[in-house]
């Protein structure tokens, strides 16, 4: 595991206690997550490690506020997620939590800036030029300068992925979830997605990273391990 090169200790910034999901069926109630407690301290890059059907996505929709809770409470900068109404969740979520998806979720009829846009419009910040020019500046970042003007279907893949990466850094939220992020990607180009990983830790970012990818236990500062809806390992 990774070393946090953070000297003193950090805020803690996510916080989780006895948190429940369960879900109704035929059968009975299925336990997706069965009191989860665990904090989550600012400029973490924190793996969430599991085989499928842990409950590893299910725990980040906790955190993310797109699943309700069964019990237990969800607190996020002092936020109190799990009381939150649809509507002020979204605002909430698009101001705070940058989520990079596996399959990437890019609107394929909007160029690639505008799909950057999108999560400073949804949330109010829209600004225009302004808007634009930050927009612009992410692609920069992410290696994406000469392309911003295309369709998504334009670019590869792992092009594809920097740009969700982009967006997910539209509204400069303190926390970036990544479920499965390098899934769909060869070995060199997910090297390339998770350095770019590290370097928004470097800037104080919080990341959340979801994989079954056990080689890269040693490349975050904490690894929490998941089985059958509980935290059964940590480091």
């Amino acid at each position: 595991m990774k070393q946090n090169s953070q000297m003193s200790p950090a805020k803690t910034l996510i916080q989780l206690r006895e948190v429940v999901k369960s879900y109704p069926t035929a059968a009975g109630d299925f336990v997706a997550l069965n009191g989860i407690t665990a904090d989550f301290h600012q400029g973490q890059f924190v793996g969430i490690f599991g085989k499928s059907g842990a409950g590893k996505s299910t725990l980040v929709n906790m955190i993310t506020g797109v699943d309700h809770l069964t019990s237990g409470e969800v607190r996020i900068g002092g936020t109190s997620v799990h009381e939150l109404d649809e509507s002020a969740m979204a605002l909430w979520r698009g101001r705070n939590i940058g989520v990079v998806y596996q399959t990437f979720e890019l609107l394929p009829t909007l160029s690639l800036i505008d799909n950057v846009m999108l999560p400073m419009d949804f949330c109010g910040l829209y600004h225009g030029r302004r808007s634009a020019e930050r927009a612009a500046e992410l692609l920069t970042q992410v290696g994406l300068e000469d392309h911003i003007h295309k369709p998504p279907t334009g670019i590869s893949g792992g092009q594809q992925q920097r740009v969700a990466i982009a967006r997910a850094m539209a509204n400069d939220p303190p926390i970036i979830v990544a479920d499965e992020p390098t899934g769909n990607l060869d070995t060199a180009t997910a090297e390339e997605i998770f350095h770019l990983f590290e370097d928004l830790v470097d800037r104080g970012k919080t990341i959340i990273l979801v994989t079954h990818d056990q080689s890269l236990t040693a490349r975050v500062t904490r690894v929490l391990r998941i089985a059958d809806g509980e935290i059964v390992g940590e480091a």
